[in-house]
């Protein structure tokens, strides 16, 4: 059952590149596809999906499922530290996105809007398989 919702968030990731793909007959620049997916697994996080965000890390489904729990855990006590703290994260917005495609890797920065209307740059490594990007 977790293989097929990790196919299924796979998908809905990569159904909007393909889309893009058909109407442009340019290839998609990988920084921009590493850059919507980072964006895509936070905003995850954001509508409080935290199996899908730790789904979106590379190779999850090779973690024992103890760990899995654990990480899904950590996203809830992170989400929550950034509601006490900040008043919760209320948008996330890509700035910059540097890939380099011989290493299959690409640093994302992306910025964290909060709810005290304050912000915070950070950085998300990322990585490619398969021709899917993602968290490292």
């Amino acid at each position: 059952m977790k293989r097929n919702h990790r196919r299924l968030h796979i998908l809905l990731i990569a159904l909007p590149l393909l889309a893009g793909l058909m109407w442009g007959c340019a290839k998609p620049d990988p920084a921009d596809v590493a850059a919507q997916a980072a964006k895509q697994y936070y905003d995850y996080l954001l509508k409080g999906k935290y199996e899908a965000f730790v789904d979106g890390k590379y190779r999850a489904d090779s973690i024992p499922g103890s760990y899995r729990d654990q990480l899904i855990m950590n996203m809830k006590m992170f989400v929550g530290q950034q509601e006490r703290e900040h008043r919760g994260i209320k948008e996330t917005r890509v700035v910059n996105a540097e890939a380099d495609t011989a290493r299959h890797e690409a640093n994302v920065f992306l910025v964290f809007c909060y709810g005290d209307s304050t912000v915070e740059e950070v950085l998300v490594p990322m990585v490619e398989s398969k021709g899917i990007w993602y968290l490292r």
